[in-house]
């Protein structure tokens, strides 16, 4: 299993970033996790938009969802003709809220790129050979962290989240912690995030194998959440960037 990250800023795009997008792979099934702005460009760099298999979106916020009106687009008007529907997994409710933003005519067309479901807590969602997993964080009503997994591997990724036992159920036993570190340490609790410090303490209590930390406000100093992370986890932690590239194995895998 792969991970491909396309966004890795929180609220909003520092400079050569992208809001929140990760692309998660395996045997030939892709699927996006969140649309963020900017996320649309990047994917198009390193693969065919049009080649996705589902897009899952973890909650309602623009930072998350607001490159799905360009994906629209994208797909309603290839140079080959409309493609087929893509598979849309949202949080219930969400699709209606973004056609409303739209015209007669573009909330028709919306309804026309996209097949779209509802998430359903912890209700697994088969694609190709991946299984995801939404699980109910606290964040906005409703968020959901997403767990894919394939070959015995799990990816967690928390989405927005504060700490506690829902994101540490979503977590647990996780071979890689894709997880948000929006905030520095000094506005710990002052707004519904994780801090660096937080995300590491998280992937301890989870016993995850690896920790990437993303959804980074843009100024905040990305080496020092590092360093921060570290403290609390003793395993491999890195801090995501556009296009990083990160496999997907089995801590005894990656030690050996």
């Amino acid at each position: 299993m792969h991970l491909t990250v396309l966004g890795s800023s929180a609220s909003y795009a520092g400079p050569g970033q992208a809001c929140s997008g990760y692309l998660v792979e395996h045997n030939g099934t892709r699927v996006l996790f969140d649309c963020g702005p900017g996320v649309l460009a990047n994917l198009a760099q390193v693969t065919d938009p049009t080649t996705l298999d589902a897009v899952f979106i973890t909650h309602n916020h623009p930072d998350h969802i607001c490159d799905i009106y360009a994906l629209q687009a994208l797909l309603r008007y290839a140079p080959e003709g409309p493609a087929a529907p893509l598979e849309l997994w949202t949080p219930p409710e969400l699709f209606e809220r973004l056609a409303c933003l739209l015209s007669e005519r573009g909330a028709r067309e919306l309804c026309e790129a996209f097949d779209e479901h509802d998430l359903s807590a912890c209700a697994p969602v088969a694609v190709g050979s991946l299984l995801v997993t939404p699980h109910p964080v606290v964040h906005t009503d409703p968020t959901f962290a997403l767990v894919a997994e394939a070959d015995g591997l799990r990816l967690c990724y928390t989405a927005d989240t504060v700490p506690g036992a829902a994101v540490l159920s979503a977590a647990r036993d996780c071979d890689l912690l894709l997880a948000e570190a929006t905030l520095p340490r000094q506005y710990a609790g002052r707004a519904p995030h994780l801090t660096a410090a937080e995300a590491g303490a998280l992937a301890t209590d989870a016993g995850a194998g690896e920790l990437v930390l993303t959804h980074i406000w843009p100024t905040n100093d990305r080496d020092q959440m590092a360093r921060e992370a570290i403290e609390l986890f003793r395993g491999r932690v890195r801090v995501a960037s556009e296009f990083d590239v990160f496999e997907v194995v089995k801590a005894a895998e990656r030690n050996s």
